[in-house]
């Protein structure tokens, strides 16, 4: 079951590819091969968008949360490296196609697309280059990732607007403006709807700090979460400093009905200052 998703996704990749080589073949095979690129790179970008945007419905089919984020991660990396193949290899539709102002305007978005996904995800990824030991502040790090829906809002745009030799009804067509519509539609919800959607509000009823790790009591102060052992939820908190929700594992508190306890490893620097921070009543 759980190797349902990544099958799935793998799968819609190929098939923006191979729908591209089937609308743009008649054109050149340079034509189809960027035409591929590029529709290979919105489509894993909308799915980055739509696992980020945590559907429950979705875990079981690739066995849970975690490694929906680690699919996420390496749809991220198949975006990039497509999106650079379709840079390089220019699409050339002159000789088939009439240019028209808004196609002209299309290609422009498309620009400022490129090279602002380009520097958000290589900025995120810096890290990982070798020999550099510099590590991003979590807070920055956050707000730019967060961006790049925006910048893929103006990928969807350049999709629609650039003149092509073919119509709307082609399925290539169907497929990118049907991703390109989900992952918007994701994107809207993460940024603006998730967060209240989904918040339950819990107060601090004991913090101790025990051998490694700080053990945190939690009470509801309204409608409780369901929860399963081995389940986790994201907590964060108004204290400074400890905005960004964190994934902790759930642990049941014996000695009060609803409560929840979880336990945090001083393994960064969000969970380092939980611990100075956090007071008994805090929310």
């Amino acid at each position: 079951m759980r190797m349902l998703g990544p099958i799935g996704a793998v799968a819609l990749c190929i098939a923006a590819f191979v729908l591209s080589l089937r609308a743009g073949l008649s054109y050149g095979l340079a034509n189809a091969i960027s035409l591929g690129a590029g529709s290979v790179s919105l489509v894993a970008m909308s799915q980055c968008l739509v696992l980020a945007a945590r559907p429950r419905f979705l875990e079981p089919a690739f066995g849970g949360l975690d490694r929906m984020y680690h699919l996420h991660k390496w749809l991220g990396i198949a975006a990039l490296g497509a999106m650079v193949l379709h840079e390089q290899i220019e699409l050339d539709f002159e000789r088939w196609t009439r240019e028209t102002g808004l196609g002209d305007f299309g290609k422009d978005v498309g620009e400022v697309a490129y090279y602002g996904l380009i520097v958000l995800i290589l900025f995120s990824w810096i890290k990982r280059i070798p020999l550099i030991n510099w590590e991003i502040p979590y807070r920055l790090w956050w707000f730019t990732h967060r961006l790049t829906g925006a910048f893929f809002a103006l990928s969807v745009l350049h999709q629609l607007l650039v003149d092509m030799p073919f119509g709307r009804a082609e399925p290539l067509s169907v497929l990118l403006n049907a991703s390109g519509l989900t992952g918007i539609a994701c994107y809207i919800f993460i940024e603006f709807v998730a967060a209240r959607w989904r918040r339950r509000g819990y107060r601090v009823a004991n913090l101790a700090r025990e051998a490694g790790a700080t053990q945190l009591s939690l009470l509801p102060t309204g409608q409780a979460m369901r929860w399963r052992p081995g389940q986790f939820a994201f907590l964060s908190a108004p204290a400074p400093g400890l905005g960004e929700p964190h994934p902790f594992t759930i642990g049941l508190d014996p000695d009060v009905d609803n409560g929840i306890r979880v336990m945090v490893k001083p393994l960064g620097d969000w969970t380092r200052r939980l611990p100075d921070r956090l007071r008994p009543g805090d929310a």
